[in-house]
């Protein structure tokens, strides 16, 4: 399926990126960094724009009380909500309507390409590549699991432009379907409606989107490509697959080499201990929100990533601190 992004490639700035995406070994990102810049950009003009005049226009009298680092949190969450909600329509859709990637072999799972998944990749690479911006820039507000989480998402993200393990872009991306309840409920947390009915029932419907789509999906769905990975682990694509179109990037000689392997191994096991980590931790908050005697309330802030994503991302985004 082909790129169906509205705005296509400039050819001066896929000539531009070019020689460095070839150096680094990410020979499809030229045609795809248009939109890994105009998603960055996107998301940081609603995080130093958008969000602040819109809030300032519902919610002023609570908005210009929040202290600064406060506000950087509530900004985030925003950015965090248009986000997750774009880029899940957008995988769910791509999945849906790709038929080239319904119907890739483990081969081409691992080093196949269409346009459509890497639209998925280009786009949720501008949103790490400005989540990792803002986390290092705000490392006190955001602390070490947002900006682990951004690192190993951008990671993960970035290495589907060799192309490599295109197809699970979409899938880890679905982690980010709890994110939504996620800034509901953090939202909510903020607007005095702790403890209501409806963060009840918004409680329950991230606790079951958190548990079925990353912990229950998304680790066997990295069971698969841990899979499929160790299978093409110094060994080579077979002559008969070559010959698919969706294989159009890759050769005879290509390759998933130890260090390929190991480092997003690495990375998506970060980014699955870490949903179990925010799992417990959602749990916790959730009771003590409910709890019959008033206690001190804790908050247990999870940006998605985002995760993304799975991979996500892809998806899945990062544990924030007490705001």
């Amino acid at each position: 399926m082909k790129d169906p992004f509205f705005v296509k490639p400039m050819p001066w700035l896929v000539q531009l990126a070019q020689p460095l995406c070839d150096r680094v070994g990410f020979p499809t990102l030229p045609l795809h960094i248009h939109q890994v810049l105009l998603g960055a950009l996107f998301y940081s003009v609603i995080f130093y724009s958008v969000s602040p005049t819109v809030s300032r226009i519902l919610v002023p009298k609570l908005y210009a009380k929040l202290p600064k680092k406060r506000r950087l949190n509530w900004d985030a969450h925003v950015v965090s909500m248009i986000q997750s909600l774009l880029i899940n329509g957008l995988a769910i859709w791509v999945m849906m309507t790709d038929k080239e990637r319904a119907a890739m072999t483990w081969e081409e799972r691992i080093w196949g390409y269409t346009g459509a998944m890497s639209m998925i990749q280009g786009l949720a690479a501008g949103y790490f590549v400005w989540d990792f911006v803002v986390t290092s820039l705000n490392f006190d507000v955001f602390g070490i699991g947002t900006f682990a989480h951004a690192v190993a998402a951008l990671l993960v993200f970035s290495f589907g432009f060799r192309p490599f393990v295109n197809y699970y872009g979409c899938t880890f991306i679905l982690w980010e379907l709890s994110t939504p309840f996620l800034n509901v409920h953090w939202f909510m947390d903020k607007l005095g409606m702790t403890g209501s009915r409806a963060q009840l029932y918004n409680g329950f419907l991230l606790l079951f989107t958190f548990f079925s789509c990353r912990l229950v999906y998304g680790t066997y769905q990295s069971v698969r490509v841990f899979g499929d990975i160790w299978a093409a682990m110094d060994n080579n694509p077979s002559v008969a697959s070559l010959n698919s179109a969706t294989m159009g990037f890759a050769n005879e000689a290509s390759t998933v080499p130890v260090w390929l392997g190991a480092i997003y191994l690495a990375s998506n096991l970060t980014l699955n201990g870490l949903n179990f980590y925010w799992f417990i931790m959602m749990v916790k908050a959730v009771r003590k929100r409910f709890e019959p005697e008033k206690q001190p309330q804790t908050e247990i802030e999870v940006d998605s990533s985002s995760l993304a994503s799975g991979i996500s991302n892809a998806g899945m985004k990062a544990h924030r601190r007490k705001a």
